[in-house]
């Protein structure tokens, strides 16, 4: 930073903080310390260098040192903030007052008042956000419901018609779920399961016991491929078992004449359930009587595609959102905090384990080889990049996926039938409808392919640039192979082989458990990243206090002990000035 030498002249006194490196020449240097030019000739100090210095969030063109002068001059205002905590609640949990936490959080003499400054704020915007949530879970129960009894002879004729026995962990969610769609106010659920867990099998039950109810349900898709997955299996685990269960599909791609002869059928309740994709809340699609709404990848719909799949009924209908991205439950609480949760976590038996392996850049031709070998036993394989196409932002490095089609078309496999898709390649349902037919041996895509792709005859899942790759995401690529009884491979291939890359790679190759998996990428790259903290407006200090799994049941008791007598926080107007606020910004999350 050659301007500073401009700034700085001999003779003057400045104070410099960084780390003190000893030379080949026996002095010792500080490269681009912070530094603070002191005036007057009395001694003094520096103000800002020394002891514990903020760091803040910058933009172009600002510095700590400019906004510490800024934070100084407005901090004695801190006495003005109005603590929305209730006292009780700071008490219990000995946390200090708003007011003592911001000027602590800025000027702390100690990192333990800092760390206690942090503690503080972080609790009060999680309190904040589970409050939000109370209040969302109250409005929701608030509006009536059809109750579905419970009925055991639809789940003896569903478990007969399966032809595989249900994990531990499938029936305990369908029995969390008959428990709630028992009651008379809507059932607001997420089933979180690992790739395979057999969520579909749980969303299933539910839609033939609400068929014994008489009553309809709908399964809402991200993709069309996606959708017609579901239709397959939906028929596969009802229709058989349930004469008169009709299980109907709706997407944009099929014919005026098809989509009119769907609609009329869910209007007049004709069909027990309908599996479709964003074409299911278009305007003219009606149900006579819908009782239970699925949302699978729920993650991949706004909250306004979600309230327009719940208004399709008369009433409210019990709701019920799948994801199979693994979700540790302090994150899922902090997230879906408004939902109850059920979670899949084991497998169900017969599952062909993945051979994982991290291959170096040495080893891409013996890669290649195990795809071709794949191939002509009559198998299929993917190869991930990425990127769409090459980023200056990432350097020559990252592979992009339509620059590896080409090469791989012409230079590797020119002999092999291979695909690209991608998320901006208009006819993606139509390649992957090719894909899952087998018309296609080598599919080359981008992470579009993440979720929901179900190919039996998919055995190799070699993944360019996986050190670019959260490890949950990984985890959820090598769920797209194994799904079929023959051996199946995931290649893992760094842009980056430095052992800090291998060694992430490594624990993807080492654990199987979408969940472990999910706590080891959470500790790696932190809690707010993986909750996408900047977009859901919550900080750093919020993700820390996540950190500690009991923290978020603590919160939510409190917030509950608090609505015994305020219901609906208007005996705390700063506090329910601080909800409405967040409840905006969900609302447009």
């Amino acid at each position: 930073m050659p301007w500073i030498a401009g700034q700085l002249h001999r003779g003057d006194r400045v104070a410099v903080a960084g780390t003190a490196r000893a030379t080949r020449f026996g002095h010792f240097e500080m490269r681009n310390p912070h530094h603070e030019l002191l005036q007057g000739t009395d001694g003094a100090g520096p103000k800002y260098i020394g002891g514990l210095m903020p760091k803040y969030h910058l933009v172009k063109g600002l510095t700590s040192k400019k906004l510490s002068g800024w934070v100084d001059a407005a901090l004695p205002l801190a006495d003005r903030l109005e603590d929305e905590l209730p006292q009780d609640v700071r008490d219990r949990h000995r946390l200090l007052p708003l007011a003592e936490a911001v000027r602590l959080g800025h000027k702390p003499a100690t990192e333990s008042e800092w760390s206690e400054a942090r503690r503080r704020m972080g609790f009060a915007e999680l309190f904040e956000l589970q409050a939000v949530f109370a209040l969302m879970r109250a409005s929701i129960a608030a509006e009536p419901a059809e109750p579905i009894p419970y009925r055991q002879e639809v789940i003896d004729a569903f478990k007969r018609g399966l032809g595989f026995e249900l994990t531990t962990a499938q029936r305990r969610s369908m029995w969390e779920m008959f428990k709630d769609i028992e009651r008379p106010t809507p059932m607001n659920r997420l089933l979180n399961g690992d790739v395979g867990s057999g969520k579909t099998a749980v969303a299933a039950a539910g839609a033939a016991m609400a068929h014994a109810a008489g009553l309809q349900s709908v399964v809402m898709a991200p993709t069309e491929i996606l959708a017609r997955q579901h239709l397959h299996k939906f028929r596969e685990y009802l229709e058989q078992s349930f004469p008169g269960l009709t299980v109907e599909l709706l997407v944009s791609s099929q014919s005026a004449a098809e989509r009119r002869r769907v609609r009329a059928a869910a209007a007049s309740g004709h069909c027990s359930l309908v599996v479709g994709t964003h074409a299911l809340i278009e305007e003219d699609v009606e149900f006579a009587d819908l009782g239970l709404a699925v949302v699978d990848e729920q993650h991949r719909f706004g909250t306004r595609q979600r309230e327009l799949l719940r208004a399709k009924g008369k009433g409210r209908p019990h709701f019920l959102a799948m994801t199979a991205t693994p979700i540790p439950r302090t994150l899922a609480l902090a997230r879906f905090g408004e939902m109850s949760v059920s979670v899949i976590d084991e497998l169900p038996p017969g599952r062909t384990p993945v051979e994982t392996d991290v291959v170096p850049p040495d080893g891409r031709s013996r890669a290649y080889d195990l795809v071709r070998t794949q191939v002509g036993l009559g198998r299929q394989a993917f190869v991930i990049c990425p990127l769409i196409e090459a980023s200056t932002k990432l350097g020559d490095v990252a592979r992009s996926a339509t620059a590896e089609f080409e090469r791989l078309r012409k230079d590797v496999f020119p002999d092999l039938t291979m695909a690209l898709i991608h998320g901006r390649l208009k006819e993606k349902d139509e390649v992957m409808r090719r894909f899952v037919a087998g018309e296609i041996q080598v599919l080359v895509a981008t992470a579009v392919v993440e979720v929901g792709v179900d190919v039996p005859n998919a055995t190799v899942m070699m993944v360019e640039g996986a050190d670019r790759f959260g490890l949950a995401q990984l985890h959820q690529f090598r769920g797209r192979v194994g799904r079929g009884a023959a051996e199946s491979y995931c290649l893992l291939l760094a842009d980056d082989p430095s052992d800090a890359s291998v060694r992430r790679l490594e624990l993807v190759r080492t654990i199987r458990d979408g969940f472990q998996l999910a706590l080891e990428d959470m500790r790696i790259r932190g809690m707010g990243e993986l909750l996408g903290a900047r977009q859901h407006g919550m900080s750093d200090e919020a993700m820390e206090a996540l950190e500690r799994p009991a923290l978020i049941d603590e919160i939510r008791a409190e917030v509950e002990r608090v609505r015994e007598t305020d219901p609906g926080f208007d005996g705390h107007p700063l506090l329910k000035a601080a909800i409405i606020r967040r409840l905006e910004q969900t609302s447009i999350s």
